[in-house]
């Protein structure tokens, strides 16, 4: 028997949403559609193949294992879909589409881009900025820098630099700190979408952490502006701050007397092509190249 004549695109394209986001809500959303239509589509779907695609309880939805297969062969069909119209359609002159993380962005990525602008001024490099996950198929994204492990998925991901955490401020904040007791007397700068925040670091310290803090931003580059300005001391990442330290308008007062936090805080994602775009292996190794990563990682 041929399924594949059984399963009208439309079951396929609700399937794929609600399995991707975990919503028959999100799906709808999505699409364009009901809720109840996309759960009257799956429920088609599902007598057609006589298999149950999800578990289903009145608060959520839940991949079955059978589910899980099919989902990661349909993402891959719609992925060929998608690059067999874009081949067609004048691949060469398609601009190369990166998603990144706002702060990555910002503080580490924008400050280089003159240089593979320069190398390379035949590529049209499209940049997008978000805290969201890119989309590949929906948004024709071709790469994506996430911050923190990206949650499963069919598509290739690259771990990035490890990134050493320590406590950052202006110079003239950094004549008052000697020792880790002393940032206690220090205004601290917390950024609540990182990974490891301000009690972790006292914590690996053997210090106990303060009950608040002074400052609180959603964004690493506004926590590590308002750390040049002179507003206080902040916990981030030598990687982001790294024009800054270069510059000496951020330093590490207590660098070699504290343990420092090292993980890995972005990862680059792509889905697996065989026709990618033709400028995306070159951005991918430049970008290795400047992490210190080498060509040669997959």
């Amino acid at each position: 028997m041929n399924l594949i004549s059984k399963a009208p695109l439309p079951f396929l394209r609700a399937f794929e949403a609600a399995g991707r986001t975990g919503s028959f809500a999100a799906a709808a959303q999505e699409l364009d559609l009901s809720p109840s239509a996309i759960s009257h589509a799956i429920r088609k779907l599902e007598e057609t193949l006589s298999l149950r695609l999800f578990q289903r309880t009145t608060r959520e939805i839940q991949l079955t294992h059978d589910g899980a297969i099919l989902l990661e062969h349909i993402q891959r069909a719609f992925d060929e879909i998608q690059l067999g119209f874009s081949l067609i359609s004048a691949e060469e002159s398609r601009p190369l589409r990166l998603h990144t993380a706002p702060s990555f962005a910002n503080q580490w990525l924008l400050p280089r881009l003159s240089a593979f602008v320069k190398a390379c001024p035949h590529i049209d490099l499209r940049l997008s900025a978000s805290t969201e996950y890119a989309r590949f198929e929906q948004d024709d994204f071709d790469l994506d820098i996430v911050y923190g492990e990206p949650r499963p998925s069919p598509y290739e991901k690259i771990p990035l630099a490890v990134e050493e955490l320590t406590p950052l401020c202006s110079p003239e904040i950094a004549e008052q700190i000697r020792v880790p007791e002393d940032l206690y007397n220090q205004t601290l700068i917390q950024c609540d979408v990182q990974l490891y925040q301000w009690k972790g670091w006292f914590e690996a310290n053997d210090l106990l952490p303060p009950r608040q803090y002074g400052l609180r931003f959603d964004r690493s580059f506004m926590a590590i502006t308002a750390a040049v300005d002179g507003l206080g001391v902040v916990l981030e990442s030598k990687l982001l701050a790294e024009r800054e330290l270069q510059r000496g308008t951020l330093v590490c007062p207590l660098v070699d007397s504290t343990r420092e936090i090292h993980y890995i805080g972005h990862y680059l994602v792509y889905p697996r092509n065989k026709h990618p775009h033709p400028a995306f292996e070159t951005f991918k190794s430049w970008l290795l190249a400047e992490l210190g990563l080498g060509k040669g990682q997959n």
